[in-house]
């Protein structure tokens, strides 16, 4: 039997578009990727660190998990650093960073999202970690302890030269930088008590 000329036998079927593969999503420890960082809930000076209206008051309110006391002198004081790592209130991880390490582990993805309060001693190791890339926005000043060399600007809070050269920067860097003991205290400008002694 002889094909009709131009018949094939068959009809060729219009191809279906192909759907594209779902493809899964990249496996992650954390939600978080490698661009977030750990969350600050506070940032305070206080040159007492670890007591009590900080192991109380503002761990609860500050809603932390996390409390690192970030100082060069003392995480190498080995007493000190044991000590304060034992009064954290329960609930909350205490720990002594030098600056260096501070850096470090704000940039590690291992620790991106926890929430943590940041003790300090004094302003210019705040100014160093933000020169070092950790993102601050505001600063609680509680209690810097008058010593020789230092002018008082309130009854909690003296400074030097040097401390007043840190604020400086913090404060052209457009960080907030308040003064509060504790909580419930109105909150002051820094710069504006500053602005009072430096002439």
């Amino acid at each position: 039997m002889k094909a009709l000329k131009g018949q094939t036998g068959w009809k060729k079927r219009p191809l279906r578009p192909r759907l594209p593969q779902r493809q899964k999503p990249p496996h992650r420890p954390n939600p978080w990727g490698p661009n977030d960082y750990m969350v600050i809930g506070l940032a305070r000076i206080d040159d007492r660190l670890i007591h009590g209206q900080v192991a109380t008051r503002w761990t609860k309110e500050t809603n932390v998990t996390r409390i690192i006391v970030v100082s060069d002198e003392v995480a190498a004081d080995t007493v000190r650093k044991t000590l304060l790592t034992q009064v954290a209130p329960p609930g909350v991880t205490a720990h002594v960073v030098d600056v260096a390490k501070m850096i470090r582990v704000y940039n590690n993805p291992k620790y991106a999202g926890q929430r943590v309060m940041l003790l300090f001693t004094n302003p210019t190791d705040v100014e160093r970690i933000v020169e070092g890339g950790v993102k601050i926005t505001s600063v609680n000043i509680g209690g810097m302890a008058f010593r020789q060399g230092k002018t008082q600007v309130n009854n909690a809070i003296s400074v030097d030269a040097k401390d007043i050269e840190a604020f400086k920067k913090l404060n052209a860097r457009g960080i907030e930088l308040e003064a509060r003991k504790v909580s419930t205290d109105p909150k002051l400008k820094m710069m504006d008590l500053i602005a009072k002694v430096d002439k």
